[in-house]
């Protein structure tokens, strides 16, 4: 029986080697198995084509009825992998947090389960009439965020 930890121990045997790594694998209830990887400079389709054929060789007929899909975790999605994470330093990132607060800022830093975005807040400044835009860094826990994500930008 084909299972999650077979398919990641493939898929990573295949990434050795590669700039790529490994963000998601899902077992869809349609009977497909969808993974999704990423690479710092975007991810190419006949990378993922050989990904593919490398995991239909090595499953073979444990594969059956399964329908696999290989692509890239999608730009403008929500990290999923802390390497995400630092693929994006100095892009602009948005922040959902926990209580529904959203912020835009500069994703300066990441240290482990931890990430630091730059975002401009008002503060009341000494001698100034009107409250004044400000940087300030926050540093907010990976699993204490509702998501992060890469802020496309047409500007």
């Amino acid at each position: 029986m084909i299972n999650k930890e077979t398919i990641q121990a493939l898929t990573e045997e295949w990434l050795q080697g590669n700039d790529y790594f490994l963000v998601d694998i899902n077992f869809a209830a349609d009977d497909r198995i969808v993974i999704e990887i990423d690479h710092a400079d975007g991810v190419w389709i006949e990378d993922c084509a050989e990904l593919s054929r490398f995991l239909q060789e090595r499953l073979g007929d444990e594969l059956g009825e399964f329908e696999l899909e290989v692509g890239s975790a999608g730009l403008g999605q929500p990290f999923k992998v802390a390497q995400q994470y630092v693929n994006h330093i100095g892009d602009t990132v948005e922040v959902l947090e926990l209580d529904g607060k959203k912020l835009q800022g500069v994703l300066k830093a990441v240290d482990g389960n931890s990430f630091t975005v730059t975002v401009q807040e008002k503060q009341k400044q000494e001698g100034k009439k009107r409250p004044v835009l400000v940087e300030v860094d926050k540093t907010f826990q990976m699993d204490g965020v509702k998501y992060a994500k890469y802020l496309l930008s047409f500007k």
